[in-house]
């Protein structure tokens, strides 16, 4: 896989075509395939007994996993989850999150990765994410 978009690209398209999820999020770092994503939580992300809820932890996996497959296909904002399967294995703190998200296969029509999902403060993986992605026709060309 080779990278096509820089940070600076992803975050241009994302706020034309998502400008609701633009706010509140990071791009700390981008390569062929994989990304980082950061979430500052805020009350509305919290669930009752103040842990971060789980379409929170889904938002920051599914936006990294995005970010990634992006950054090998280049701007393709039609490019839309078709799956994912989410794991909630600890219970993550009001703060700070940060996905980090891979993709696995790069083929013609689907991208196939995971996100691990972490909570400062918080040891280890706090959720990991399977997310498979269709890619527009137009948008896959070879690699050279």
């Amino acid at each position: 896989m080779k990278l096509l978009l820089a940070i600076p690209d992803v975050l241009d398209l994302l706020s034309d075509v998502f400008p609701q999820v633009g706010q509140g999020f990071t791009v700390t770092a981008l390569e062929a395939g994989v990304a980082s994503v950061s979430m500052k939580t805020r009350t509305e992300h919290l669930r009752p007994g103040g842990t971060v809820s789980g379409p929170a932890m889904f938002t920051i996996a599914d936006l990294a996993f995005y970010v990634a497959v992006l950054g090998v296909i280049g701007p393709e904002a039609l490019t839309v989850t078709t799956s994912a399967n989410i794991n909630f294995m600890r219970k993550p703190l009001p703060g700070v999150l940060r996905a980090e998200a891979r993709v696995l296969k790069l083929g013609k029509t689907l991208a196939v990765g995971d996100v691990l999902v972490f909570s400062d403060g918080v040891e280890g993986a706090v959720a990991h994410a399977s997310m498979t992605y269709a890619i527009p026709p137009a948008a896959r060309k070879p690699q050279t």
